[in-house]
This record gives C-alpha cells, structure tokens and sequence, in this order.
C-alpha cells in the first residue's frame, strides 16, 4: 500500500507527532525512488496535506529534507524552499523553527564541483522543518535541556548572579540563571551536548554521522542478507523531536519509515507509533530494531 493510501486511513486529529524523511529530489536516482526537483512539490503536497489533517491541534510536523544541486552546473536547487513555502501559504502549517543537522558522513558530491574541479565544498547540512497546525504546538524545551554547562556558567552558579544588562540590551536577572542552574537550553542546531553519541564541535553543531555499520540492525541485515536502507537517519534525531513535542502515549507518525528509526525510538520513549513504508523489504528488515529476528 502507497503511503498516502495509508495516511487516508487514519481518523481526523489523531496525531501528535508526524516526523519522517522522504526521499529528496536528488539529481541522481535512488533505489527506494525519489521525484525530481520540478515536481517535488506536486508529488509531496497530497501527503502534506493528509499529515496536517491527521495532526491534533497542538501537533507538530518535523521534515528533515536535504538540498541538492541542478543538473550540470554548479549552483543550488530551491526545490525544498519552494516546498515549505507551499506547506505553509496552501496547507496551512506555521513554521515553528528552522532547524539543521549536521552530518559528516554525508559523501562529498557531486564531484564534479568539489573533488574534481574542486570549485564548491562539501554539503553536509540538512534541514530539520519544525511546522505545527497551530502556532501553538505542544512544546517543551526543558525535556530536552543540556546536561553539561560551560566553565563560565559554574563559575556564574558557584558566585551568584547579579542582575545586569549586556551591552545589546539584553537584562540577565536571577531567573535567567535558575533556567542555567537546570540545564543550558539547546539551540536550533539539536543539540550535540544532548546526545552522548555526539561529537561536539567548537562552534555547539551537533555532528552525527548516519553511516553506522555495527549497530543492531545493519548486523542483522548482514546476517540475513536483508538490503539495509541507504538513507537510515540516526536514532538521535528523532529522540530529540519525540521528546521535546510529545509526552508518554502520544501517537507518533512516519509515513516514509525506511529502517522504522522513528518507531523504535518512539517504542522506547514510552510513545505509539504508526510507521508506513512501500518497499516491504526495508518493512521486513526494521523489525531488528524490535530484536525480532
């Protein structure tokens, strides 16, 4: 069954979180398919618009979609512009937060532009959509707070804060510091500090590479000669979005599942889930991540 088949199946505001990656418009095809560039937008707005129907009031849609390059010249495609643009002024999401992921992992192409003429540098950033049906989106950054504070935030904890203003206009009081005291609150980068698995880079960008080659399920796919998914997404990306928007039995929806990242963290957050995906090989391998052999 097509995603959209299965989307029209699920009752009116029933959702409490829609968080998945389809297929990019790439300038090359891949295996699991992927529309072009110059229709991407046509071919994704019926599935937009069964999600924001789906969605309780106070639901969120996360869209983690990648760039891409127009074919045979060296400059960028707004393909996935275009498409928030649509999601926003013909769906009717709100944009709650842009948000990006950074993934070293992520192949130096085309190589034509950087590694042959090497004319362009190497794209590893994504974009992580936050839209919500509402402008109030059920949210809460304190579940998702950075356990380590900088040396200079001790220091601030250890001798007290006075109340001062910075010099562009921003007034630090004692309530500002009591948010410290708990937790650093995460930029729209997600988080490296939030994740143990993470390496933290200088400038706090979380980096997480989506190549993993000994983990539970690509072992098992190994196995049992199961194709692993190409374009798997680490667990921390959804874990993130699952806990900062929804709380313990809240329903969480990938319509575009692949491996079902999604729905086993979403499993082990105490959280439902609905998963659907139409290459029922990569179906049939996600239940590794269940240890369902």
């Amino acid at each position: 069954m097509d995603s959209i088949d299965a989307l029209k199946l699920l009752p009116d505001n029933s959702v409490n979180l829609t968080l998945t990656s389809p297929p990019y418009a790439l300038h090359f095809k891949k295996a699991y398919g992927n529309a072009s560039k110059e229709n991407y937008a046509d071919w994704f707005i019926p599935f937009a618009k069964e999600i924001f129907r789906v969605l309780t009031d106070n639901g969120s849609f996360v869209l983690n979609i990648g760039g891409s390059y127009n074919p045979k010249v060296p400059t960028r495609s707004l393909y996935h512009y275009k498409l928030l643009i649509r999601l926003v002024d013909e769906v009717g999401f709100h944009l709650a937060q842009e948000c990006y992921w950074y993934n070293p992992a992520k192949m130096p192409l085309p190589a034509e532009w950087v590694t042959v003429r090497k004319i362009r540098i190497k794209d590893s950033v994504e974009h992580v959509w936050w839209l919500s049906k509402t402008p109030w989106p059920k949210a809460s950054n304190q579940k998702v707070l950075k356990d380590s504070l900088s040396p200079d935030m001790h220091r601030l904890n250890a001798r007290g804060l006075k109340e001062t203003t910075r010099p562009g206009g921003y007034k630090i009081n004692e309530s500002w510091a009591q948010i410290k005291k708990k937790g650093a609150i995460p930029s729209n980068f997600v988080q490296a500090e939030f994740f143990e698995e993470a390496y933290i880079s200088p400038e706090n960008v979380l980096i997480m590479g989506n190549n993993a080659a000994n983990d539970q399920y690509t072992t098992k796919c190994k196995e049992q000669g199961v194709t692993i998914h190409p374009a798997r997404f680490p667990r921390q990306l959804p874990e993130f979005f699952i806990k900062m928007l929804t709380d313990e039995n809240d329903l969480v929806l990938d319509p575009f599942s692949g491996s079902n990242t999604t729905g086993a963290v979403a499993e082990s957050l105490s959280r439902r889930w609905i998963a659907f995906d139409e290459v029922e090989e990569y179906v049939a391998g996600s239940r590794f991540r269940f240890g369902i052999e």
